[in-house]
């Protein structure tokens, strides 16, 4: 990047606003080498503040003499795009990328941290603690030795009940009129329109007529006899049982709740799991009130790993209705549309989460919205024109002209989905 004049400078100034610290340029005095403009606290004082003005004036000037030292102590990444855009290039909007087997290696997490993936997560839903435990030490080697500051999140899988996956085959499909019997009694290979849930008490308070649904409408079913814990069901929308599909039913159009907890076995491992490994995020899945948060910090507490951050996962509609006591008693909210597209229509899933959105940012409170964004690039190399991940960056950035917005309004518009 090239300024040709003294007045191009002038008039970037102009545009440009004004904006003020209490203590120093984020932390940090700015310094140009070859003495053309110095940014500290003796210079840059105004009225008991820092401008920050001053500190982009250094560095278009330092990209005119192409000599820049902005030791603001950034990561690399960050540090780039100072250089490249100024003051401009400071992300708002952090990234969230999924780690799974076809970028684990050392080299394509680098090359996500270098594009700007600012948090890894991995999903305890997959792959083995080994495989985990390596992922995140690979993340540590490049924040030590390249300059990076990517944070680890874990995704606990949370207590649903879903298909066991048996290894073969890898999907079954039912045909509309078929009659498949769903039980929790374990079995070995596949047997011929069985399938087996993973919670042995997953057909308790299921009724003849009740809907069964998979993976938030792959398939669905009908329950038209019990015999003990087992369900024989019809298929009445034929479609496939991927590995570890979910398992909801439905009656009078309303999700029949079983009473889980929030935290499985499983899950209290993976906590564990997750302190020795020192991650800096953990996201627990299908959270329905405020004490189940509070529980997992308290633990947290006692196993002296209090800077671990925990985000709720807001995705069925009990987290909905105590949305604003789940909110205030967690770390940040992560609006997880996958899940809560089943419980909520889907032409509403748009409202919801700005609603959501909305009330994080009143409250103080990060918001990661999650699942399918940029969803066409798994099969095309640019994302299509409907993708909405704009929508939610604006969302974003005009939060603070909401800042009159009622938690009632929420409430009130809660009512039409549930």
């Amino acid at each position: 990047m090239a300024v040709s004049s003294d007045s191009m400078l002038q008039k970037i100034f102009a545009k440009s606003p004004v904006f003020y610290s209490n203590k120093r340029v984020f932390g940090k005095p700015v310094s140009i080498s070859g003495g053309a403009i110095s940014c500290n606290e003796r210079n840059l004082k105004s009225k008991g503040k820092i401008a920050v003005k001053a500190a982009a004036a250094a560095d278009v000037m330092g990209l005119k003499n192409h000599e820049v030292n902005l030791d603001l102590g950034f990561d690399v990444v960050a540090e780039r795009e100072l250089r490249e855009k100024g003051f401009l290039g400071m992300r708002k909007t952090k990234l969230v990328c999924t780690i799974g087997p076809a970028c684990c290696s050392l080299e394509d997490l680098e090359r996500l941290a270098m594009r700007g993936m600012n948090v890894a997560r991995l999903n305890m839903c997959h792959n083995t603690r080994e495989w985990h435990r390596d992922v995140i030490r690979k993340i540590k080697k490049l924040n030590e030795e390249k300059g990076f500051s990517v944070s680890v999140m874990i995704d606990t899988e949370g207590s649903l009940i879903h298909v066991v996956d048996h290894g073969v085959p890898s999907s079954l499909k039912a045909e509309e009129g078929s009659v498949w019997v769903f039980t929790a009694q374990k079995f070995e290979g596949s047997r011929p329109f069985t399938v087996q849930a993973n919670f042995q008490g997953f057909s308790e308070g299921i009724m003849v007529g009740d809907e069964l649904v998979i993976d938030g409408g792959m398939a669905r079913f009908e329950v038209v006899e019990r015999m003990g814990n087992d369900l024989h069901c019809k298929c009445t929308d034929p479609g496939l049982f991927l590995p570890r599909a979910k398992l909801s039913f439905w009656r009078d159009g309303k999700l029949s709740y079983h009473g889980l907890p929030t935290l499985s076995p499983k899950d209290w491992a993976d906590v564990d799991f997750g302190i020795s490994e020192g991650v800096d995020f953990i996201a627990m899945s299908f959270v329905n009130d405020a004490d189940s948060v509070k529980d997992l910090k308290n633990y947290l507490f006692a196993k002296m790993s209090k800077s671990i951050r925990v985000l709720a996962k807001i995705e069925t509609l009990e987290s909905l209705q105590k949305l604003e006591e789940i909110v205030e008693a967690s770390d940040g909210i992560m609006v997880a549309r996958g899940d809560l597209g089943v419980e909520v229509p889907l032409e509403q899933i748009p409202t919801v989460q700005e609603d959501i959105t909305r009330l994080c940012r009143q409250m103080n409170k990060p918001v990661i919205i999650a699942s399918q964004l940029l969803e066409s690039m798994v099969e095309y190399p640019t994302p299509t024109r409907a993708e909405d991940v704009f929508l939610r960056v604006e969302n974003e950035k005009n939060q603070t002209l909401h800042r009159q917005f009622k938690s009632s309004t929420l409430n009130d518009r809660l009512k039409i989905y549930i």
